[in-house]
């Protein structure tokens, strides 16, 4: 039987030399978010102003309490169309979705990018001792992997390079 290919002894890997690019040092910290008393109609502006998609809901402890997408905005213009009410008499909480999946800010990036897949969301927020201190988006994960163009992904995260 003949050798087709022979690629010659494969050097191991040093696992201990290896760090993780973690979601904190990719995650958004200057967060465009929103308070549960806020009009839609704010929400709305907010979106279009600042060119986001949706942003987080904190209480006045910075507290994590919800997510506010255009989606959600989407659909109370489209109900207060229906019922002939303006945007004005609804707010934040009645439309936020609540019980936010989070990611730890240690967390491996390459890791989130698959929690994204798994989840079909756009961005998650990080929470530390209750508090929200960032966010992560796809664009983030997708900026990550560009620092990397052109290395092998084990090598990239060995330090020292």
């Amino acid at each position: 039987m003949a050798i087709k290919s022979f690629q010659g002894s494969r050097k191991q890997q040093n696992t201990s030399d290896v760090t993780q690019l973690k979601v904190k040092d990719y995650m958004s910290t200057k967060l465009i978010t929103f308070r549960p008393d806020q009009t839609v109609q704010e929400v709305v502006e907010a979106l279009i102003k600042h060119k986001i998609s949706g942003g987080p809901v904190v209480n006045e402890r910075q507290e994590l309490v919800g997510i506010i997408s255009e989606g959600d905005c989407l659909k109370q213009l489209s109900e207060s169309r229906y019922y002939n009410m303006p945007l004005k008499h609804d707010n934040v909480e009645l439309r936020m979705a609540k019980g936010v999946e989070t990611i730890d800010g240690n967390m491996d990036v390459f890791d989130a990018a698959n929690k994204f897949l798994n989840s079909k969301r756009r961005r998650f927020p990080i929470v530390e001792n209750g508090k929200l201190v960032g966010q992560i988006s796809q664009k983030d994960i997708l900026i990550a992997a560009l620092e990397l163009k052109g290395e092998n992904w084990n090598s990239a995260t060995k330090k020292g390079n």
